[in-house]
């Protein structure tokens, strides 16, 4: 009877397994042929141009416009159904940090526009349809973003697996696409530099986009061939970002939600004052060194060496201040005794795989450079700056993960710390007769554990009389020793929420300063200030061509780390 009754929920769980795999295989194999697709176009494959890779996209973008148009309108249809929600999946800072994206990914879509109408003689027709496309598919996504993210999908769960995948793979794709036009552009600026910095051995062989045609207004084809690679690191950004927030959606799909609800933790600026300043101070003059860098490299050799020495140098203290307070949050975390959550969730698991996935890249660029600087016969004096800058990049990688990982795992404090004592006086004959127990005592039913009695409580704080004669002798002559006894418990709860709060401060100035150290981190490799590239020592060691694929592949990863890190520390810092 037990296997026979058992038999349809098995049965009923292989179709949606079957489903779920079905799907993700049809993802890859979408993201696979786009990929190679793009790898064509970037070597100059015969017979493929950019306009295929384009056409492809295009029609990507547009399938998943018509599910998104389809499960918007099904979704309305349905509104007055209760759904099960996902309370980990798609907070309100992650859906505003990529609103924030978005918008900027739009004003890119409109130079791509302006930057067609411009050279429309020479260009093909798929590069207007283009920017079109995307920005109807931006302004759209982001909607289906702040509306569906926590969706738990029970219906139609085979059809929206692969149309919830098929999104996602879309937006890696675009994701790919805006990586590889920013790589080639900071390639050409790399190649420039090398000549300045005297490596005069590497062949130097621009890779020329430039339309064959004239610009119809010249100020405007300079603004917007300028401007559209500033605006690239962050339509990079949303698109990598989209793609999470949409396989957690995919992951959620056809799953079974505990109805417990996780507690809002809203952003506060109290108490993280001197997080705060430290990492204004970390992000503004990193800004700084941003700006001359840019300025500096490729104007002269010695120019260039000094922006790398001076780049070196601010990375190795921000790296050893990163390091130090990671270390200090983590020996907090050894003197507390609170268990970890070991539930379900989709969300958490993505965002520790993310961690350690992402920082791969940073860790092999990392030990490349310490081999080339190991390896190499001759050793200008601003590389050797390079060796302390990339063990302190792998060894800072490693803590701050176990430090995230730890903290998005840590369960919240049950009982607020901000409970306060309550006690009611009862007063009789006008005389106080009893003190009652704390008010969590009081909560937890415990409130007469010494007579047994459960006391009586009004709004007037006045209490009628039962006992009289030796009852109220007796009640007067226990009130020290009741009053001993409470002020004593109340020292004791008092002092451990003072160490509680003191520790929690602590933690939460250590995630606000890393959050803005990371946001700082992700400015210079998002902004073309590349060390990787203009260090010339590691295409020496390695050649040019093989060092110059291996950070093509790898900083794509590094840069979204550091954005990645900072979303993450945000939720620390929410949550501690």
């Amino acid at each position: 009877m037990e296997q026979a009754a058992g038999c349809p929920a098995l049965g009923g769980s292989y179709p949606q397994k079957n489903a779920e795999i079905l799907s993700s295989q049809y993802g890859i194999n979408l993201f696979l042929a786009g990929l190679l697709l793009t790898f064509a176009w970037a070597v100059h494959a015969v017979g493929i141009s950019k306009s295929h890779l384009l056409s492809y996209l295009i029609t990507l973008m547009l399938i998943q416009l018509l599910w998104m148009l389809w499960y918007l309108c099904r979704s309305c249809t349905q509104r007055r159904l209760i759904r099960d929600k996902d309370t980990h999946a798609g907070a309100r800072w992650l859906k505003c940090g990529i609103t924030l994206f978005a918008v900027i990914t739009l004003i890119l879509d409109s130079f791509k526009i302006g930057y067609y109408i411009d050279f429309l003689n020479c260009l093909s027709p798929t590069e207007g349809i283009f920017p079109v496309t995307h920005a109807v598919h931006t302004i759209l996504q982001v909607y289906f973003l702040w509306c569906h993210a926590k969706d738990v999908i029970q219906s139609f769960k085979t059809l929206e697996r692969f149309g919830v995948i098929h999104s996602v793979f879309t937006n890696l794709l675009l994701w790919t696409n805006g990586v590889l036009t920013e790589s080639k552009h900071q390639l050409n600026e790399h190649k420039e530099r090398l000549i300045t910095l005297g490596f005069g051995n590497i062949t130097i062989v621009l890779d020329d986009q430039s339309p064959q045609c004239n610009c119809t207004t010249t100020t405007l084809c300079s603004i917007f061939s300028q401007g559209i690679y500033y605006l690239y690191p962050f339509n990079i950004e949303y698109h990598i970002l989209a793609s999470t927030m949409l396989y957690v959606l995919w992951k959620n799909i056809g799953r079974k939600v505990e109805h417990h609800q996780q507690n809002k933790t809203p952003f506060k600026f109290h108490g993280i004052t001197v997080g705060m300043i430290f990492g204004l101070m970390v992000l503004t003059s990193t800004i700084a060194i941003v700006v001359v860098y840019l300025i500096q490299i490729g104007g002269s050799k010695i120019k260039s060496e000094l922006a790398l020495t001076m780049f070196y140098l601010h990375a190795i203290f921000v790296l050893a201040l990163m390091c130090t307070a990671g270390i200090v949050a983590l020996l907090i975390y050894r003197l507390e005794e609170r268990s970890l959550d070991n539930s379900k969730n989709p969300a958490r698991k993505l965002d520790a795989e993310l961690l350690v996935g992402t920082a791969a890249g940073s860790w092999l660029l990392s030990w490349g450079s310490i081999l080339a600087i190991i390896c190499a016969q001759g050793h200008p004096k601003y590389t050797w700056y390079n060796l302390p800058y990339s063990m302190l990049v792998i060894i800072e990688k490693y803590i701050q993960n176990l430090f995230i990982i730890e903290s998005i795992h840590r369960e919240q404090e049950k009982v607020n710390d901000d409970i306060k004592t309550l006690r009611i006086v009862t007063i009789s004959r006008g005389s106080t007769l009893s003190l009652t127990p704390l008010y969590k005592e009081i909560y937890n039913g415990r409130a007469a554990r010494d007579s047994g009695d459960v006391p009586c409580l009004f709004k007037g704080s006045i209490c009628g009389r039962e006992n009289d004669g030796a009852g109220v002798a007796k009640e007067e002559t226990s009130q020290d020793n009741s009053l001993v006894m409470h002020s004593a418990s109340d020292l004791s709860f008092y002092s451990r929420n003072s160490v509680t709060n003191n520790k929690r401060r602590i933690l939460k100035n250590i995630a606000a300063f890393l959050f803005l150290c990371n946001l700082s981190l992700w400015i210079p490799p998002a902004f073309g200030c590349r060390p990787e590239y203009d260090n010339g020592l590691e295409e020496i060691v390695f050649g040019f061509e093989p060092w110059i694929i291996v950070v093509n592949l790898a900083m794509p990863f590094s840069i979204f780390y550091r954005m990645h890190s900072a979303a993450s520390l945000f939720e620390v810092n929410c949550k501690t």
